[in-house]
């Protein structure tokens, strides 16, 4: 057998994230990455389970591989690695392996001399990025929520001492890298006890505090735990983009508790207040779940009042996809495929004007972009506040991977138009 190797990730930023540190610690094995994966000796797949959309896609993925090149290991991490009946239904796989377990594939591919970590998020990142990177926090969730196979597939919240953070934020920082996504199940939840308790505004001040030119974001906020102290440093931090993901995933309070969501509607909307109170200039972006068990066109309704009332700048929409294992997969799934994407339609049509809105107030003025790509001639990349931007004037040089000043000179619904005025 040879080393060559390939890794297919899908889902989240997570799994991405973890798909680093694998093709780091295969490479410490002695393989070397491929990009055709029908020439690799060994081809991990990174699953997700979120949905049945993207767990379907191993089932026709593994028996091509096979049919590819009858010789390669199939190896299956990520979310549904666990999974008894996906197991029984896939015999062509070598190993289903949990990504926590990540280093006994060293015993697999029967390499003997490893150095093994306590912690498979200890591994050096072989990043794909040399602009923007997913630094993991944590992994695992304790919240529960009916709908969601997270804490099944991911387990409990573990964290990761502060101190390790800074470590590979500050590598990563001066390797230039530009960005820095902290990402977790849920980020607010964060806590360290590195000699002194260190809950997530303060790891985002630490942050903050290392030396370079560089932005920070950070996935995904929990309601429930969004605190006065994160509004204020999210405020103060001027490395810290002003921009706050926060899921909402239902408009109505009945919905909400039989998504075990912990958080009523009129909290959700105060926090909402607080922060565009708060943060100047800020955008707000939401997840919501259309057509949960049960959900009435009466408490679908209230989902179209809090859309209409927040005014959000983009909302990643999902239709409700019953998953093993959760304790909303005992409900009947009632809701028709069609009423949902009629859900979807409506809540993305409301949306749309009041997104333009939102980036009409940049009209005329000067934003800065970092630039992370280029089609057909034209850049692109996004503002502080995510907002995706195309640069219509092109400049000579490559400024892929740089900050650039751009005024706005069109703004739609999911973006914005300018020139480069300095760079």
């Amino acid at each position: 057998m040879n080393k060559l190797y390939h890794i297919i990730t899908i889902g989240c930023a997570m799994n991405f994230a973890d798909s680093e540190r694998l093709a780091s610690f295969l490479d410490s094995l002695g393989y070397q990455e491929v990009k055709a994966r029908a020439e690799a000796d060994l081809v991990t797949i990174n699953t997700c389970g979120v949905k049945q959309t993207s767990e379907s896609r191993i089932y026709g993925l593994v028996p091509q591989l096979k049919k590819d090149n009858p010789r390669v290991k199939v190896v299956i991490t990520g979310c549904v690695s666990g999974r008894s009946d996906v197991q029984r239904r896939m015999k062509q796989v070598d190993l289903w392996l949990p990504i926590k377990d990540m280093t006994k594939l060293g015993e697999f591919l029967k390499i003997k001399e490893v150095v093994l970590p306590d912690s498979y998020l200890k591994i050096a990142p072989k990043y794909n990025s040399k602009i923007s990177v997913q630094i993991p926090i944590g992994t695992g969730c304790d919240n529960f929520c009916t709908y969601c196979v997270v804490p099944y597939a991911r387990g409990r919240e573990t964290y990761r001492s502060a101190e390790e953070i800074l470590t590979e934020v500050s590598r990563a920082i001066e390797a230039g890298i530009k960005e820095i996504n902290l990402i977790a199940q849920n980020v607010n939840s964060y806590k360290s006890e590195d000699g002194k308790v260190i809950m997530f505004p303060g790891l985002l001040r630490l942050v903050n505090a290392i030396p370079g030119d560089f932005w920070i974001r950070f996935v995904s906020s929990h309601p429930k735990d969004m605190s006065d102290e994160l509004i204020t440093a999210v405020a103060e931090c001027d490395k810290v983009c002003k921009h706050i993901h926060l899921p909402v995933q239902a408009g109505n309070n009945e919905i909400l508790e039989r998504m075990n969501r912990k958080y009523t509607i009129e909290h959700y909307r105060d926090l909402i207040s607080k922060i565009r109170e708060r943060i100047k200039n800020v955008s707000i972006t939401t997840d919501i779940i259309v057509g949960f068990p049960g959900e009435s066109d009466e408490q679908f309704a209230d989902t179209v009042k809090l859309v209409e009332w927040a005014a959000f700048d983009n909302i990643y929409l999902g239709k409700y996809s019953p998953r093993p294992f959760t304790a909303a997969f005992k409900l009947r799934d009632d809701v028709t495929q069609k009423e949902k994407r009629k859900r979807e339609e409506i809540l993305m049509n409301i949306m749309r004007p009041g997104a333009a809105m939102n980036h009409q107030k940049y009209l005329g003025q000067v934003v800065r972009v970092l630039v992370d790509s280029k089609s057909k001639g034209s850049y692109y990349g996004r503002s502080n506040d995510n907002t995706f931007v195309k640069i219509i004037n092109t400049p000579k040089e490559n400024i892929v991977g740089r900050f650039v000043d751009v005024k706005i000179i069109e703004a739609r619904d999911f973006g914005m138009d300018g020139e480069i005025v300095e760079y």
